[in-house]
């Protein structure tokens, strides 16, 4: 009788490991599987001008994702970046065709460089404005982070009266020519973007994997409580985490607005959406403590593709809405089976070893 329930008990953690698995690499399974469909429903998805187009897009949701990752394994959220996106844009183009107006007669340009780190630090403000609201004030992640999408867009409307800033090109003469090159060069034949993309998620994956602060985003996920009783500053992680997600809310808006060399206010409406998305679909765990970057990755070329293969096959805006509304619940019912799953097999293999010591 033991030796049955025994072997019943190994066969059914073996093919839990097998199922285990493949949740596991769910994300790989689905970018297959878009890539296999488009490539037969789609007339010249494989293109080489198709491919060059959909990494661009992919950059974009890539960025995003990352800095949603971070925050979504610490158990936050953050509904800001897409209202990020559009005010950091129209903060680069004022700055380049407006300048800063000193009310003295005198107004002060910024070069090409000096814009983009001036973006870059409004972005950042902005995250540590959410991880403050969140922190400090005891703000639910979700409420914090929906002010700031609203105030965040405000802003960005009353920054031009709700007008496009046109034509950013700039003038030699004020130095503030180049913008072009961040969303439109090319280095060893691949856009600018993606370069940065590599830079950005090589430096995430990096101090997610190997630095005290990437353990303490895991830990805070995992169980807050218990990690601030071991010592970690979970104020100061969840503040990190809120400022590198609105650091990349910036890029984009950056790259965004350099590709098309205009800004606008509205640019970046429902971004948030296609990070959360890319994240959850690349294994990151909605309740927190499990994630990874490169999954994201993953993760934002199915979202991309996926977005971009639909355009191609004629697909209403309001069919894809859909479909990506259904990718996210999907993604999350897999997950919450994969955690129970993955508290069977461990069980399972704990009895296994019990009955070997027996």
């Amino acid at each position: 009788m033991t030796t049955a329930t025994t072997t019943t008990n190994a066969t059914d953690a073996t093919s839990g490991s097998v199922l285990l698995t493949l949740m596991k690499l769910r994300t790989f399974i689905a970018l297959f599987a878009v890539v296999a469909f488009f490539s037969i429903f789609a007339p010249n998805f494989l293109s080489t001008a198709n491919l060059i187009l959909m990494s661009k897009h992919v950059a974009l949701n890539a960025f995003l994702a990352m800095g949603m990752t971070f925050v979504i394994i610490t158990g936050g959220i953050d509904l800001s970046v897409g209202s990020i996106v559009g005010l950091c844009g129209m903060v680069a183009g004022g700055l380049i065709l407006n300048g800063i107006d000193l009310q003295f007669g005198y107004t002060v340009y910024f070069n090409v460089v000096e814009v983009c780190l001036i973006t870059l630090a409004v972005g950042i403000v902005i995250g540590a404005v959410n991880g403050l609201l969140i922190t400090k004030l005891n703000v639910a992640p979700f409420i914090a982070t929906l002010g700031t999408l609203y105030v965040a867009r405000g802003f960005a409307l009353l920054s031009s009266g709700g007008q496009t800033f046109p034509n950013l090109v700039g003038k030699p003469e004020l130095a503030t020519t180049g913008f072009a090159f961040l969303g439109s060069g090319r280095l060893l034949g691949l856009p600018v973007s993606i370069w940065v993309l590599i830079v950005v998620a090589l430096a995430a994956a990096y101090v997610a994997r190997y630095t005290p602060i990437g353990r303490h985003i895991f830990a805070v996920g995992g169980n807050e409580r218990a990690a601030r009783m071991s010592g970690i500053r979970v104020d100061r992680v969840k503040m990190f985490v809120y400022m590198f997600s609105g650091f990349c809310a910036a890029i984009v808006g950056l790259v965004i607005s350099s590709e098309l060399m205009a800004s606008h206010p509205a640019t970046g409406n429902s971004f948030e959406l296609n990070a959360i998305a890319a994240a959850v679909l690349g294994g990151t765990s909605m309740s927190g403590g499990r994630g990874t970057i490169g999954g994201t990755i993953i993760g934002a070329f199915v979202i991309g593709i996926l977005s971009d293969g639909l355009v191609m096959m004629g697909i209403s805006s309001f069919w894809q809405m859909v479909i990506k509304g259904i990718v996210i619940i999907v993604a999350v019912v897999v997950d919450q089976a994969q955690r129970r799953l993955q508290q069977q097999v461990t069980l399972m293999q704990l009895a296994k070893r019990g009955d070997g010591h027996d």
